[in-house]
């Protein structure tokens, strides 16, 4: 019995690494560019304009508005492992396209196509972890994923200060920052070859006895087998009797009033400014004083920040009100970015400049990766209501990356024309706007069941809109 125990927590130990490598080139692929961007802009290189860098570093985020849709369709038709399998070759296939990309155009449709894979992991990965962990292991397997993101960033700004010092004078420099991620598409690639695929959706295609042969290798004793099948048969046959929603459900008034207030939680979290540091913070150490070199090495420090604070949210998040995080992240990440834009006029060619950025730069990611990072989809998944689930998440999934696209693609183009101190003003403005709307209008679910929740904003009462009404208390 021991040994059957002991078999399964490793192979459920093996799932999670490995799958979770579709997280890492999500973060990689996403902050590589961020040291690699101001080498491939040179003019005997691909001779970028701001513009065109937006457009470098941003079409990744279109494909992966795009990738996100296609991949849950995917996922479900074809199965949670073999998309995954199938992105990891897409992955692959994409960042030979980068770093072998001869022009801008090339480059940008290379970009837009590893969007795709990233879109696609961030909807396939944690559905995959949270089918095939244990009920009492699934939000440590699941938020492994979002850490492994975060961890993927840091090792793109560590790589990315290592090829920098080590290539230096190399006029081809980025293009080996690029290749470096084809190294976990490859792990990911060979790695699901030996993986199961997802009990659940096995279930769901009718493959009863495949998918109890899974679940048998991946629980500790063969009725603990046999009852979480029986569990997933009869969930699946209660979604069968749910009525299928449409945009016409939207009609109804506390339904939109959530939809609504969904599509604001994961638009004005990412309006804080994060993208534009993650994607771009390089440049803004740069433009502060750093020399270039420097630059990509104090940007470790970004990199290093994220994966601490993403592991101290993950940690706050069972002990702190939602909305108490949410308004603290906030708080944190405003008042950050108003110190950047002070200091860069008060402070403009002082040599302390360049280290009070990067301590601000610092400060900013510790609110952002600890205290809104980890609330965003538990938040999300809290308050849409089963029935509407997958239109709601839909939704808020859609405005999320299309968000992200806007911040990558304008903020080159502002930082060219502005300077860094209009530019962080902006984002200093929306976030006061961002505290409003999470003070007026974002529910606390901590401590709620979902039933709860959903009663709270069908019984809403505008009058107590001020106050927030029961949903606060």
């Amino acid at each position: 019995m021991s040994s059957q125990i002991e078999d399964s927590k490793s192979y459920l130990k093996i799932i999670m690494i490995i799958s979770t490598f579709g997280g890492l080139l999500f973060g990689y692929d996403t902050g590589v560019v961020n040291g690699a961007l101001p080498y491939m802009a040179e003019p005997d290189q691909l001779n970028l304009t701001p513009l065109h860098e937006g457009m470098v570093a941003s079409s990744l985020l279109l494909g992966a508005t795009f990738g996100s849709v296609i991949g849950g369709k995917i996922s479900d038709m074809q199965g949670r492992r073999k998309n995954i399998f199938m992105l990891s070759i897409l992955f692959f296939i994409a960042t030979l396209g980068c770093s072998l990309a001869p022009n801008f155009e090339v480059m940008l449709i290379s970009r837009f196509a590893l969007g795709l894979a990233v879109g696609g992991a961030s909807v396939t990965v944690p559905a995959y972890l949270a089918e095939v962990s244990p009920s009492e292991k699934r939000g440590r397997m699941v938020t492994q994923n979002e850490l492994m993101i975060v961890t993927g960033q840091f090792l793109a700004f560590v790589i990315n200060a290592l090829i920098a010092v080590a290539l230096a004078g190399n006029s081809h420099i980025w293009r080996y920052m690029l290749a470096v991620a084809a190294l976990p598409a490859i792990v990911l690639f060979f790695g699901m070859m030996r993986l199961p695929e997802s009990p659940r959706w096995l279930v769901s295609k009718g493959r009863i006895s495949e998918a109890l042969g899974v679940l048998k290798k991946i629980r500790e004793t063969e009725q603990k087998a046999i009852s979480e099948l029986n569990d997933i048969q009869d969930t699946l046959s209660a979604e069968k009797s749910i009525k299928q929603v449409s945009f016409k459900d939207l009609n109804t008034p506390w339904i939109r009033r959530i939809v609504l207030i969904g599509m604001g939680i994961a638009t004005f979290t990412q309006l804080t400014g994060v993208n534009s540091i993650m994607y771009y913070g390089t440049q803004i150490l740069n433009q502060s004083g750093f020399s270039m070199q420097a630059a990509l090495i104090a940007n470790t420090l970004n990199g290093l920040t994220s994966v601490i604070a993403v592991c101290v949210g993950i940690s706050l998040m069972t002990k702190i009100r939602r909305r108490t995080m949410l308004l603290t992240g906030l708080s944190g990440t405003t008042t950050a970015l108003f110190l950047i834009t002070v200091s860069s006029t008060l402070l403009e060619n002082s040599p302390y400049l360049p280290f009070i950025i990067l301590s601000l730069t610092v400060m900013f990611l510790a609110f952002m990766q600890s205290c809104i990072g980890p609330i965003l989809w538990l938040l999300l998944s809290e308050i849409i209501p089963l029935r509407v689930r997958g239109l709601g998440m839909g939704i808020c999934v859609l405005f999320h990356w299309i968000t992200n696209f806007v911040v990558g693609l304008t903020f080159p183009v502002l930082l060219s024309a502005l300077g860094l101190q209009s530019t962080f003003l902006i984002f200093v403005v929306i976030g006061f706007v961002s505290l409003t709307f999470v003070k007026l209008f974002v529910p606390e679910t901590k401590g709620k069941t979902l039933e709860q929740i959903e009663q709270g904003f069908r019984h809403y009462n505008r009058k107590e809109i001020q106050s927030v009404g029961k949903l606060s208390n």
